[in-house]
This record gives C-alpha cells, structure tokens and sequence, in this order.
C-alpha cells in the first residue's frame, strides 16, 4: 500500500467547504508521512474529469455535507471504478437524509425521539410537536440550519428566500441533557465520548463544533457501564443498519435527570471529522490509535460497492 497514489478529495460545494479542507489537509499530510504518493484535490463539478485524468489507486473521501457524504460524490466513483474511503452510495445517501435514517435506525432497534418531516412552510400553521422540539434540514451537517424552539417560542420562521438548506426540514423533540458520541471502525464500537460546549453557546452549533475553545471532549465519557454499552451497541446496530462501512460516528443526547431514561439517537456521520483535533481522532486515541493509525485503516479499508 505505501506506494499507492491516493487522491485526497476535499473542499467541495456545501456550507462544509472550509471544514472538509482541514479534514482533507489534514489526512493528505499523514499519508504523505506515511510514504503514499498523495494528489490532494479541492473538489470541483470538473471532479470526474480529473480522477479520470489522474488515475489514482484509490480515493481517500474528505468530503462533508451535499456532494460529498449524500451519495453523489460516491456515484461518480463507483462509475470510475475508483475505490473510495468510508461509506457506498446507498448507506450515504439514506444517512444524509436524517428522516429516512430515524425510520431504518428505529427499525434495528435503535432509541430515537418523536419526530415528522415536513415542509419548512407548514411551520406557519403552527408547532408540529409540544415544545420543545428541534427544527433542522433533513440533509446537512455541522449544525447549519438547527433551530431550537424553547417553550413560549412562536413556530420558527424559515419563510425567507435566503434560507439556503431547502424546503424539508424535520421537527424532532428536544432532549435536554449531555452530548455523547461514538465511533463505529469497520463493525467495531470505539469509545463514547461526551461534548461539552463552552458555556456562551447555547447548545452545540457551528461555533462550539470548530471554533477554538468552543468545546471540548471527555473521552472516555463518565456515564455508567449500562449507558455507556448501550451507546456502543446503538451505534454498531445504526451503522449497519444503514449499510455504513468504514468509519461512522453517531451522535446522541442523555438525559440523565430523568428517571429511566434511555440514551437518544440524533443521526449517523459517515463523514466524521478528520483533523487531529476531530471527534473521531480523539475518540480512536482512547482506544491507543493514533491520527496515522487511523488514517491508514480507512487508505487500506477503500473499496468500490462491496
């Protein structure tokens, strides 16, 4: 494998773009460490064109959001005969889009909260749910787009030509209580990790997720034994529910004030952060895996459909 030349695919098209270019940089750089030949790629609509020029091994997906973790990004692949990095176009494309995840992801026995896809102009007829719920966009990531509608709250008012994340969004209630995560490697759980963003955001947005200082990561999480297998078996059943390969992250809430309560399924990442600051290396680290380490599990674990 190090003398495999990998293109790097990162930047793309989706409000993620500055995200994916330090996951991208990131991993072109240890790969380069690791002795592969490396093409590192802002990725373009020109995309099939220059893989087709290029003619690397193998594709290392640095992708996040639309284009690059709905499927598309995928296909095009897939049509190059391309192997590729983390999840095929099916399991992309069903864990992009957060209504169909929830109905497979409860479906393999997966605790999920109350929730109705619908059109952000339905929200003029009134709350969808009891408050407090949570308005977000059916297919991005990174928090762009999430509304929380506290009690007293009037419906939210996603009416303005500007909103740029499209007309279906999905109304899910709000689970108050910690932020915990977990990494699926191949079919194997890592460790749970709890978030906790600094206090002046109000919950875990764009900023607390990238900016420094925004957040950080207890890893692994202080919760009981029961909870804590409870998340890693939740989390190996969605990703292979969903057809996931490679490495997933699922993210959770907990509500541990509450008698009895289970931990809740919010949705599948099937391309996690990869920065060394990035959840998932953080998470892996836990488990004696380096940024290196991990990098090249995901180089050797590329594929086409499988």
């Amino acid at each position: 494998m190090a003398q495999k030349h990998i293109a790097v695919l990162m930047g793309g098209l989706s409000p993620e773009r500055s995200v994916s270019l330090a996951s991208g940089q990131a991993c072109a750089g240890a790969l380069a460490e690791l002795g592969y030949r490396v093409s590192a790629i802002d990725v373009g609509r020109d995309i099939a064109q220059k893989l087709a020029e290029l003619k690397p091994d193998l594709a290392f997906n640095a992708l996040h959001g639309p284009f690059g973790e709905d499927g598309t990004i995928q296909g095009i692949l897939e049509y190059l005969q391309i192997p590729y990095t983390h999840s095929g176009v099916l399991a992309s494309a069903l864990a992009m889009d957060k209504g169909a995840a929830k109905i497979i992801a409860a479906a393999a026995g997966v605790h999920i909260a109350p929730s109705v896809v619908m059109n952000r102009f339905d929200l003029r007829a009134g709350h969808p749910l009891p408050l407090p719920y949570v308005v977000k966009p059916v297919r991005e990531g990174s928090s762009f787009g999430v509304v929380i509608v506290r009690e007293g709250a009037a419906p939210p008012l996603l009416f303005a030509d500007s909103w740029p994340y499209g007309d279906a969004v999905i109304a899910e209630a709000y689970i108050a209580g910690r932020e915990l995560t977990c990494a699926v490697m191949g079919d194997k759980a890592l460790d749970v990790c709890e978030i906790v963003p600094e206090e002046s955001h109000g919950f875990y947005d764009y900023e607390a997720k990238y900016a420094s200082g925004g957040s950080k990561h207890i890893c692994p999480a202080k919760i009981s034994s029961n909870i804590y297998r409870n998340i890693q078996r939740m989390s190996v059943a969605a990703h292979r529910a969903l057809g996931c390969r490679g490495i997933s992250r699922s993210d959770f809430r907990y509500d541990e004030q509450q008698s009895g309560a289970l931990p809740v399924w919010l949705e599948l990442n099937t391309q996690p952060g990869m920065t060394p600051t990035s959840l998932v290396p953080d998470i892996a680290g836990a488990a004696g895996y380096s940024f290196a380490d991990i990098v090249r599990w995901a180089a050797e674990d590329a594929s086409c459909a499988r």
